[in-house]
């Protein structure tokens, strides 16, 4: 088991209600560049605590929002390889499909992992909907775009004996040679993100890891076995090594309950403001699958992200309380003992987990009360779960 800590770098501050969106067309003069920049080295100093405790780090991007101040994770990726010592740097992730230069993520990505000599986990991601217009992107056969820039990016990193031409349908390139070439051979491991069953088999052909985030104890158990099932058509044997699966989750933990109930409200800030986005970005025709797409519509533009609890409860996931995320399983909370149950619970009902992406810091949540969280998981959390096993259950159960 392996814990990755994750903040997406907010600027609390503009997070106004009375704002349509919270991204695209957010105005940036609501951005103090010296609050930016303390913020920024006040993230930088929660993941140098991280790595000195003994965690991982995982960063992301995204563009034009004051939810995430990070608008290149590679640019983060290449700041930790320097000041970190130990830990494994995911980025989760790239958005492939929306950047027109795939040679340039090759070589930003070799260069992290040389720097960190060998520390990288290289994640790529389709990209959120609301981003499609920031990039001037086509929404349509946006998986067909990522496939193929990664495809690019293995040859490119895979290739030592001289130049190549690329000729795909959506990238071309001539002379193909990047210097340096990655640390990790052949390549750093590759993440991808899923949350559909089409998605999840392509990963799992590949035997690559499947990241999810939020899914909750039914959806996620289901995409690992669907999972499972591509990696058996592959013609692997045997079964799954856990470490293909990471799923990503918010904490909010203290040695007071009281305590890690209040720092779980303003971690849940997360999901409250995700799906406040205006309407002509939600959903750009021909980026969502048709099926999807005709659910969405039937349920109307404004309709929440509904899921399912543990307990059999539908809660929308934007305006779910911490005690119902809790039971969906999209929030673990409490002291250190209560979140360790509930994350061994999680990973019994899933079929098991190799790694954890907690995030541990959202919203105005502060940087005594993150640093005290980050020293909880490192040391009462991620030592009970390296000995975990897992409780069998019956055959039937993840049906």
């Amino acid at each position: 088991m392996r814990i990755y800590i994750f903040t997406e770098q907010p600027y609390p501050e503009a997070w106004k209600p009375e704002f349509e969106s919270l991204r695209v067309t957010l105005p940036n003069r609501l951005c103090d560049p010296a609050k930016a920049a303390d913020l920024f080295h006040r993230y930088y100093d929660e993941w140098m605590l991280a790595d000195e405790l003994g965690l991982d780090i995982m960063v992301n991007e995204h563009h034009a929002t004051a939810t995430c101040l990070s608008a290149s994770a590679n640019l983060a990726l290449g700041i930790l390889a320097r000041i970190t010592k130990k830990a494994r740097l995911l980025a989760l992730g790239v958005p492939l499909a929306n950047r027109t230069d795939p040679l340039r993520v090759a070589e930003e990505l070799s260069i992290v992992d040389v720097m960190s000599r060998g520390r990288l986990e290289m994640g790529f991601v389709k990209g959120v909907p609301y981003e499609i217009a920031i990039a001037n992107a086509n929404p349509v056969r946006m998986m067909d775009r990522l496939w193929e820039a990664h495809d690019l990016i293995i040859k490119a990193m895979t290739t030592h004996d001289g130049p190549f031409n690329f000729e795909g349908e959506h990238f071309h390139y001539r002379q193909v040679n990047i210097w340096p070439r990655p640390w990790q051979q052949p390549h750093p491991p590759v993440w991808i993100t899923a949350s559909s069953p089409q998605s999840v088999r392509a990963i799992g052909e590949r035997g690559y890891v499947l990241g999810t985030f939020l899914g909750g104890h039914a959806a996620t158990a289901a995409l690992h076995q669907e999972y499972r099932a591509a990696w058996q058509r592959a013609g692997r044997q045997g079964e799954v090594p856990l470490d293909r699966f990471a799923y990503l989750a918010l904490i909010g933990i203290a040695t007071n309950k009281a305590e890690a109930m209040r720092r779980a409200e303003k971690v849940i800030s997360y999901v409250r403001t995700t799906g406040q986005v205006a309407e002509p970005f939600r959903n750009p025709p021909g980026y969502a699958p048709v099926e999807a797409n005709m659910a969405m519509l039937r349920a109307g533009p404004k309709a929440p992200r509904m899921m399912k609890t543990r307990s059999g409860a539908r809660i929308s996931l934007y305006t779910a309380s911490v005690e119902e995320l809790m039971d969906a399983g999209v929030l673990f909370a409490g002291t250190p003992d209560d979140v360790v149950a509930q994350i061994t619970d999680f990973m019994d009902s899933i079929g098991g987990l190799g790694n954890l992406l907690l995030m541990a810091q959202a919203g105005d949540l502060g940087h005594p009360e993150t640093t005290d969280s980050l020293r909880l998981i490192a040391h009462e959390v991620l030592p009970r779960l390296r000995d975990h096993r897992l409780v069998p259950k019956p055959a039937d159960a993840a049906a």
